[in-house]
């Protein structure tokens, strides 16, 4: 399995157990702004081997990207939607429209990595997590590979009016990816298991598993409706939408730890942090 990461000391490549790495001067923007071929050829030619780096600090793997979503693609999804919203009608609808759902999540600076803190907002009353597959796209809208994503979710602003579905998407820390990007080339996304667990106090609060095979729509439609009349010069990220939902009673809390696994990326783990009221 050839997974791309991003550390402190650079990018690295880990292919197995064996480590390389890249050029001082190559970057997630140098490298998305490439066609997928030569971002291949590019791993495999200019990678020097090192040794492992396993305690070194990995940092989310995004540069200058943005970061974008895509809403009710699971059934689960459908029914909590409308089962939190004052009007359910509009999810019901996008849930079988031709044209899928995407919003804008995050611009780098909102986005955490693995073991950095996720924030919950100020002024909600129910927030969780939301497990995703994220696609890594580059310049020219093709699929370079996969990573986790948490698009941390406020429930209780979304349900109380669908038009507030940035204030309960878009905040500082709303977002976290990790902890590698899995090639397209070496990783199929069909028919893989994603899990969720939030613990408390070191007890399991709730655990909950779905599997890439249930999302409705393919990775090359979301994709595709992202990059219509849209340009990305670096590249993108496309979180492709959550089937695990935990339900009303659980909601996040400060000092929760959340951890999303993907079978063939990785876990991606993380603390929760509410911001502080203004």
């Amino acid at each position: 399995m050839e997974q791309l990461i991003r550390l402190e000391a650079g990018l690295f490549v880990k292919r197995d157990e064996r480590w390389s790495r890249l050029p001082q001067d190559t970057s997630l923007d140098t490298l998305l702004a490439l066609p997928v071929d030569e971002i291949r050829r590019a791993l495999e030619r200019d990678a020097t081997p090192v040794e492992a780096h396993r305690d070194t600090e990995v940092l989310a793997p995004i540069g200058s990207q943005e970061v974008w979503a895509a809403g009710v693609t699971y059934r689960r999804s459908l029914v909590a939607r409308s089962e939190e919203a004052v009007i359910a009608d509009p999810y019901e609808r996008v849930y079988s429209a031709a044209r899928p759902e995407l919003f804008f999540k995050a611009t780098p600076s909102r986005v955490r990595g693995p073991g950095e803190v996720v924030n919950i907002r100020s002024d909600s009353t129910w927030d969780v997590p939301e497990p995703e597959l994220a696609v890594v796209c580059n310049s020219r809208m093709e699929v370079v590979g996969y990573t986790i994503g948490n698009d941390i979710s406020s429930r209780s602003i979304e349900g109380e009016n669908a038009l507030y579905l940035p204030q309960a998407k878009v905040f500082d820390g709303c977002c976290a990816l990790g902890p590698a990007i899995a090639v397209a080339w070496d990783y199929s996304p069909s028919d893989r298991r994603i899990s969720l667990e939030i613990r408390r106090a070191g007890s399991v609060l709730f655990a909950g598993e779905t599997s890439t095979s249930a999302m409705r729509r393919p990775v090359e439609e979301l994709v595709r409706y992202l990059g219509r009349d849209q340009s990305f010069a670096y590249g993108c990220v496309l979180l492709t939408g959550t089937g695990v939902v935990p339900p009303s009673d659980v909601t996040l809390q400060d000092g929760d730890i959340v951890s999303i696994a993907i079978e063939g990326i990785g876990v991606l783990t993380n603390p929760i942090r509410r911001h502080l009221a203004v």
